[in-house]
Parts: C-alpha cells; structure tokens; sequence
C-alpha cells in the first residue's frame, strides 16, 4: 500500500518580528528568500519550502520539524552561534542517526538530523 503522504513540502514558523526573523533564517540556512512579502516569507530549503509568517501570538514548543545535514555537531553549535538556544543536544537514536534541536528567538523548535541513510526518491 503506498502512503499518501508525499514527504516534507513546506514548514511554516510563526514569527512576531518578520523582518527580524527573515534577517535571522537567511543566515541561519544561509540562502536568501525568494518570495517576500508582508504575509509571509518563503525560502527554498534544498528543494523544500521554509515560510515564516507573522504573528504577535506566539506559542512554539509544539512541533518539530527535521532538517537534514551532514555535519550534526558543526551546524548545531552554528545555529548556537546565531543566537539560538539549545533544545535537545545532539544524540544518537539508532544506527547512525543522530538528532539534535535548537529554539529561535520565537519560540520556534528548528530540528537538526544526520541520516546517512534518507535517499530521497
């Protein structure tokens, strides 16, 4: 039986400073927006959509969402770096992969994996 689910296609942060957060997320993925506006933010993530959207009622801690790399310690301590704080420090949860998180200033839970065994299709 094939899932319906197609796989990751768009993560949406809510944020209460969009112009700051935008500043913040180019750097933090190191990749520029390519829509902007005051609605919302859209940045293409190796082929997956990251969108910030504005909003003053922030709640956060409710969801993560993985994002690949191949340098777990490197890119956790970057973010750090950013101004980011620690959510859950890298650790390894089977086989090779590794998982780590970090919360932006808004309260948001970016997550981090190393799976050297994710191909996508």
């Amino acid at each position: 039986m094939r899932s319906a689910i197609l796989g990751l296609r768009t993560v949406g942060y809510k944020v209460g400073d969009l112009e700051k957060a935008k500043a913040w997320y180019a750097e933090a993925f190191q990749t520029q927006p390519y829509f902007d506006e005051p609605f919302y933010v859209g940045f293409n993530i190796a082929g997956y959509e990251l969108g910030l959207q504005p909003d003053e009622a922030i709640v956060g801690d409710n969801t993560v969402t993985y994002w690949g790399v191949d340098d777990i310690e490197s890119e956790y301590k970057r973010f750090l770096s950013l101004g980011a704080t620690a959510h859950e420090a890298p650790q390894n949860v089977g086989g090779e992969i590794v998982v780590a998180s970090v919360k932006d200033e808004w309260s948001n839970i970016i997550g981090l994996i190393y799976n050297p065994e994710f191909k996508l299709p």
